[in-house]
């Protein structure tokens, strides 16, 4: 289909009664919980079949299930580590045969916090934070480069979840800016190689203070386990978060909107840029923030 055939289809089609995705086929790695599970459910509302890729297997399933039950056969869940090259292939093998031969969509969520200062930053956790958030995506992407360097007329988009530390840095998180800051060159660099013969669309989303478990008290407890059984503490320590009491909007002053985002908004944004209202827009990145950092 023609880039104007399509943009005509938009605007004739803005009820959308089969859905903004309807008959697509969507990986969201990080899906069994937070943003990536809402955005599966709002892409499997919108029409997509999707693939819930996370670490986590009950999480991951449940996720799935819920989707089912609401739409049966819209998802599969396919359980694994990211930084396991023949999981990424796996992923993408079965996405292909739950698609009838067809991926469309591919969001690079997956991921979490193992925070350090520079000089006290360990080997271990720079290099499981570039490996989780830098070279996952890119080989989740290069194995569905057979999927996505396809002329069908229909759209591929791919989605790369950044953050305002790698857009301006943040003090104690060296490896997860870099890892983070380098999914905007990635993000380019596929809309400059596959857009021009494909029409591949590829955006950063870069989230602010969105209320997920990475972003809760540290002393609430939330962890995430290795494959090698190793836990790492996840959240902000609750001095960091310390307002007065009775008056929450202290904590977020350097917000305009004075709130942090919840994981739904997070999600309504990646469906938006997924979906054909954002059929022009391409290599850019999207900062989702409240307003923070302008």
């Amino acid at each position: 289909m023609a880039p104007q055939d399509r943009v005509s289809q938009v605007s004739s089609h803005l009820n959308y009664p089969r859905g903004l995705l309807a008959g697509q086929v969507a990986i969201i790695t990080g899906a069994g919980q937070g943003i990536g599970a809402e955005a599966a459910r709002l892409f499997a509302n919108e029409g997509a079949k999707v693939v819930i890729a996370d670490l986590d297997a009950n999480r991951a399933e449940s996720v799935a299930k819920s989707i089912n039950d609401a739409s049966p056969g819209r998802a599969i869940s396919v359980a694994g580590d990211v930084q396991d090259h023949e999981y990424l292939k796996r992923v993408v093998a079965k996405a292909a045969e739950f698609g009838n031969g067809k991926i469309h969509i591919i969001v690079n969520n997956a991921g979490f916090t193992w925070d350090g200062v520079i000089h006290k930053l360990t080997d271990k956790q720079w290099d499981t934070i570039i490996a989780v958030h830098a070279t996952a995506p890119f080989k989740l992407v290069q194995a569905a480069a057979p999927y996505f360097r396809v002329k069908d007329g229909e759209p591929r988009v791919i989605i790369n979840i950044s953050s305002t530390s790698g857009i301006h840095g943040n003090a104690g998180q060296a490896n997860y800016a870099v890892g983070k800051s380098g999914m905007v060159g990635l993000t380019k660099t596929i809309a400059k190689e596959w857009g021009p013969a494909f029409g591949v669309r590829a955006n950063t989303i870069a989230f602010g203070h969105i209320l997920t478990r990475l972003t809760a008290a540290k002393e609430a407890g939330a962890f995430i386990t290795t494959p090698e059984g190793e836990k790492i503490s996840l959240g902000i320590p609750q001095k960091q978060l310390a307002v007065k009491e009775g008056d929450a909007a202290e904590q977020y002053t350097d917000i305009p909107l004075r709130r942090p985002g919840s994981a739904t908004e997070a999600a309504t944004s990646i469906l938006g840029v997924v979906s054909p209202l954002f059929s022009y827009v391409n290599g850019q990145t999207i900062m989702v923030t409240g307003g923070r950092n302008i």
